[in-house]
């Protein structure tokens, strides 16, 4: 049965959740499995910050013992020491440069993963209102982002941290008075970072929003340019996606406006503190009361504090536009299927029977919960046994085959292979006991021995050969300079429809299952082809449980069995002969293929 909460957690359209800082937490498990690196980056970040704590004391030393000829040794001696700073500062700065970059790689690398790992794995719930574009931006645009900002920035917020931290500390040792100073100014420059930075977050969120329909609109016109085309609606699409990607400036603009203003009014704080406090140190100098190399020392701390504080402004508002991006991708990783894996998995029965039993299931689909597409509906099919369903369009044939491979759980009622639920089977068993051809086969660009392939990954390539053979592949493949292993481009665009079904054929005899779901597979051949190919789904059949839904009825007058839907009801069941003679909406359907009173397999409407 479904879960109403699965379900709307399943949902994929519309905004995501409103950002904050803490949806960067997001990127805390795949940081720890690269522990190492990080203690060493760590241990990187401290020493640097360290070292450059350390210069301001040599300087001091040598602003009081000053620069005359006696004291050469002494200023030597001072500067082979900040020489040595200065090398051992390099040296720590390449070693935390190199590691946090190479962990920033790592973890958005995982984080790709694991995304694209979750997306392949929701179901038709979330599909229904996703938009593949969108899902792509997040899968590039969004952790791009996250690479950037757990890497260069990430490095620089934490070794300014300590940095601010070290300073404000040797400051109040340098000069506990000049100290309160100082640190009277901090509040002033921190109240205004939190207070804009959720302006930044909210502003950065609606240039990330934008820039994502832009790419889904962008994704959906590209995939079906041939359609634009003929309609002449180039300059249409143009338009549409430039507005988009103005949009998208527009909110970026505003973005990075808010985080402009923001970092000059921290700057201009931070070192207007600074003249102020070297201002009342100058006086203290003249008056005595303090060392012209104690103030150098404290005014270099100061000016350490104030730059840190400057780039931590600027990281700031980084953090607060990756925030929005972290919160996107953290929704689409805590997604969850409506359609779940048991607890318990039971396996199928070995060898399948291909018994298939519907028990009074009844169906809708989320995204039109008050809408019944199926239902209630009960019948079984035997091993082995044909079975074509037909009816009028949107009767709801399709949606069974969709129930019954569980891309959806029906809200009531039973579906059953063999005895067992499906919903007790591993989905990966349940559908490796089916093989599918759908009515729009979906092509790959790759060639057209891997296209076959997908249905049985380690299928040799004889077994893939003669699957091609068996589905009239051959026919066409044999022309081509390079046969099966020819490119067939994006979606297949260099093939025909009729060359697209027989490749979707070929997949499904090569999968070589118990149960054969068949759903228009026949309507875009040509007369010759057809036969060939229906031939070939004869021998595929034989012995098999199939599923056939056709519109063509000459293609299942010998099937076993034929349910005639409508509304989402079976209202009638029985052979070819025997519905025609009884003058129902099959024989409706019937007199309107073919001529004259009794149909004829050669001479359909």
């Amino acid at each position: 049965m479904s879960d109403p909460k699965g379900e709307a957690k399943a949902k994929g359209g519309g905004r995501f959740s409103r950002p904050d800082l803490s949806a960067l937490r997001v990127m805390l498990p795949f940081a720890k499995a690269e522990g190492k690196r990080v203690a060493i980056a760590l241990l990187a970040l401290c020493a640097a910050a360290l070292l450059t704590l350390a210069v301001p004391l040599a300087v001091r030393r040598m602003v009081d013992f000053g620069f005359s000829a006696e004291n050469r040794a002494l200023v030597d001696a001072y500067f082979g020491m900040i020489l040595v700073l200065t090398i051992g500062l390099a040296m720590t700065a390449g070693i935390r440069y190199y590691m946090v970059m190479t962990i920033g790689e790592r973890v958005v690398a995982r984080i790709r993963s694991a995304v694209f790992s979750r997306v392949m794995l929701l179901d038709g719930a979330f599909y229904d209102q996703a938009r593949s574009g969108e899902i792509v931006s997040r899968l590039t645009a969004d952790t791009t982002e996250l690479k950037s900002t757990f890497g260069a920035s990430a490095s620089i917020a934490l070794r300014n941290a300590i940095l601010l931290a070290g300073a404000i500390t040797m400051m109040v040792v340098t000069s506990p008075g000049l100290s309160v100073l100082v640190l009277l100014a901090i509040p002033a420059i921190v109240l205004p970072l939190v207070a804009a930075g959720r302006g930044v977050r909210r502003r950065s969120q609606a240039a990330q929003d934008t820039l994502a329909e832009a790419a889904s609109f962008a994704t959906e016109r590209i995939g079906a340019v041939r359609i634009v085309q003929a309609f002449a609606g180039e300059q249409a699409a143009i338009r549409r996606f430039s507005d988009a990607v103005d949009s998208a400036y527009d909110a970026a603009r505003a973005a990075t406006g808010a985080r402009a203003v923001l970092t000059s009014v921290i700057i201009f704080i931070a070192f207007a503190s600074i003249t102020f406090v070297l201002w009342t140190g100058a006086k203290a100098v003249i008056a005595g009361e303090m060392t012209a190399g104690r103030l150098s020392q404290f005014v270099l701390y100061a000016v350490f504090a104030a730059s840190a504080l400057g780039q931590l402004s600027e990281v700031f508002g980084q953090l607060s536009q990756a925030a929005g991006a972290a919160q996107r991708l953290s929704d689409l990783l805590a997604t969850q299927p409506a359609v779940v894996e048991p607890d318990a998995p039971v396996a199928p029965s070995h060898p399948a029977r291909g018994e298939i039993t519907f028990d009074g299931v009844s169906f809708a689909y989320p995204t039109a919960p008050e809408r019944r597409v199926i239902g209630p509906i009960s019948f079984t099919m035997r091993p082995g046994e044909r079975v074509a369903i037909v009816g009028p369009s949107g009767a709801g044939k399709s949606s069974l085959m969709q129930l019954l491979m569980r891309f959806y759980d029906p809200q009531a009622g039973q579906i059953r292979i063999d005895g067992v639920p499906v919903e007790r089977m591993r989905l990966v068993a349940l559908r490796g006991l089916m093989a599918s051809v759908p009515q729009e086969p979906v092509i790959f660009a790759e060639t057209i021995r891997e296209n076959i392939r997908i249905a049985r990954p380690e299928a040799r390539d004889d077994e893939v050969e003669a699957a091609a053979e068996k589905a009239a592949v051959m026919r066409f493949a044999s022309r081509l300079e390079t046969g099966l292993d020819t490119m067939v481009g994006e979606r297949g665009v260099t093939l025909s429809g009729g060359e697209r079904q027989r490749i979707a054929i070929a997949r499904a005899i090569l999968r070589d299952a118990p149960i054969l779901l068949l759903d228009e597979a026949t309507s875009a051949l040509d007369a010759e082809n057809e036969r060939a190919v229906q031939e070939a789904l004869e021998r595929a059949m034989a012995g098999r449980t199939a599923l056939v839904i056709a519109h063509r009825l000459a293609t299942i007058r010998h099937a076993d069995r034929i349910l005639v839907i409508d509304q989402g009801r079976i209202v009638e069941d029985g052979t070819h002969d025997a519905l025609v003679a009884r003058g129902g909406l099959y024989a409706g359907l019937a007199k309107l293929q073919f001529t004259g009173s009794e149909p004829s397999e050669a001479n359909p409407a």
